[in-house]
Formats: structure tokens, C-alpha cells, sequence
């Protein structure tokens, strides 16, 4: 597109020629439509569209603020209407220029970023991981233990652990019958004796009612097992619910018999 100067108006009427003017509209014959001398366009006003161009423009130049040596920002090229950059800011010089180093330096960057970030992200994620790990006490009774030797046959123990109440039965001959005489078809959470223990004699199992989370009473109930006084749940001696509101057997806790000793944990 070519630049151009658009030729300036005429200059504009003083007010005693506007009011000459207005007086001979109204008693002209032609009304409005007679225009006066001094509302008449001029030759160079009528000629708006004539455009010529401008003859300085090789000697304009625009300056950029930032730079050391203020050097133009836009030239205009010789005999031509548009700018171009200064081709010693924004051209590569060919001499000096490597693509390969150009490339090696991004790419050290780059890895060495990236080096950072993942420095960074595995310690948060160190430091999150350890805010959520147990602490040094709760750790001490992920696991407890007790000597088999320690509980009387025929003799309940009651034991904490995380927090809550762990049953320990050394059962007799008797009570071991018991427990396998028990028809399946009458209980309401169907397990079988041999299901629950991992040895006859030593029944190992959560304290905490099934029903609402209350500790049952042992050696108590109809079945000559737990009773749960609370809502009135009746387990029998292998654990299992007879008789109440509680809808499944007493819980049982990973545990190990080793070396005469209960590990449970």
C-alpha cells in the first residue's frame, strides 16, 4: 500500500461569513440548498482524494527506547514504501553462528531444568509420603505378642491393640467339641470352628461388637461365650453370632503362633 499525504482542507469560515451566509439562506429563493461563498469548497478542499507522496521518507527513521547504541528499530528501504530490520539486530550472522551450539546450549538448559524440577518434586514427595507415615509410637504396636504359657487353659485375656480390645481364649477339649457340634444351618454368618482358629485350643479374635462397636462381656450369654450387654448379642464360644441384633461374627485379627508365643499384627 502506498504512503500518502492527503491534502489539507480549506480553513475554516470566520463567524461574520457564517452569519452572511445564513442570512442569505433564508431569504434565498433556493432555501437550503444555496450555499454561501464561505461554505463553498475550495479547489485543494474538493481535491481530498488527491494524494502525493512523500518525498522525505528515506531520511524518517523510529528509534527504540531499550539498546545500547540506539540503533534504528525500522529502516525504510531505499526506493521502496515499506521498513525492514536492521539486519544487525535481527539477522543471524553467519560468520559467528553455530546451529549445533545454538542446539547444545538449549538442550543443556533444558536438561539442567528438568534436573531441578525432579530434584524438587522427589523431595515433596519424600517429605508428603513422611507427614502421612506413622508416627514412632503407633509403629511400636503395629505388632503385639504374648506367651501362650501365660494363659490358663480354659481362661480368657484381654490384650490392646491399635486402639482396640483383641480376645485371647485357651479353650479346653470341651469347649473345642462344643464349637464343632454347632449345626450351620442355625447360624446367621455360616463359618465353621476350623475356619476361625488356625490352632483348636487358642481362639484369637477382635473384642468389638459387630452390631454398633461395643465390648462384649466374656463368659456370659446363652451360648457360654460373649455377651454384648448393650444391645443383648450373644456369640457363642467359637465367636460366632447365636443370637441379637448383630449381623456377623466377631472379627478375626492376622495373628501368628510362633514359638509359643501369639504374634498378632
Amino acid at each position: 500500500m502506498k504512503t500518502v499525504f492527503v491534502a489539507a482542507l480549506a480553513a475554516k469560515p470566520s463567524p461574520a461569513a457564517a452569519v452572511r451566509a445564513a442570512a442569505h439562506g433564508a431569504h434565498g429563493s433556493h432555501g437550503s440548498h444555496v450555499l454561501s461563498a464561505a461554505f463553498r469548497p475550495t479547489a485543494a478542499a474538493a481535491r481530498t482524494a488527491y494524494v502525493a507522496p512523500l518525498q522525505s521518507l528515506a531520511s524518517q527513521r523510529r528509534n527504540y527506547a531499550a539498546g545500547y547504541n540506539k540503533e534504528p528499530l525500522t529502516v525504510l528501504a531505499p526506493g521502496g514504501d515499506s521498513t525492514a530490520p536492521p539486519a544487525n539486530k535481527y539477522l543471524k550472522d553467519k560468520a559467528s553462528y553455530s546451529d549445533s551450539r545454538s542446539r547444545n546450549v538449549a538442550y543443556s538448559l533444558i536438561g539442567a531444568f528438568g534436573f531441578v524440577q525432579a530434584v524438587s518434586a522427589k523431595n515433596i514427595a519424600v517429605n508428603l509420603v513422611g507427614s502421612l507415615a506413622a508416627s514412632a509410637d503407633v509403629l511400636a504396636l503395629a505388632k503385639i505378642e504374648v506367651n501362650q504359657a501365660d494363659i490358663p487353659e480354659g481362661k480368657n485375656v484381654v490384650l490392646k491393640w491399635r486402639g482396640k480390645p483383641v480376645f485371647i481364649r485357651h479353650r479346653t477339649a470341651a469347649d473345642i467339641a462344643e464349637a464343632n457340634s454347632v449345626d450351620l444351618a442355625q447360624l446367621r454368618h455360616k463359618e465353621t470352628d476350623a475356619d476361625r482358629v488356625k490352632e483348636p485350643e487358642w481362639l484369637v479374635m477382635m473384642g468389638v461388637c459387630t452390631h454398633l462397636g461395643c465390648v462384649p462381656i466374656g463368659d456370659a450369654g446363652e451360648y457360654n461365650g460373649w455377651f454384648c450387654p448393650c444391645h443383648g448379642s450373644h456369640y457363642d464360644i467359637s465367636g460366632r453370632i447365636r443370637k441379637g441384633p448383630a449381623p456377623l461374627n466377631l472379627e478375626i485379627p492376622p495373628y501368628e503362633l510362633i514359638d509359643g508365643r501369639i504374634v498378632i499384627g
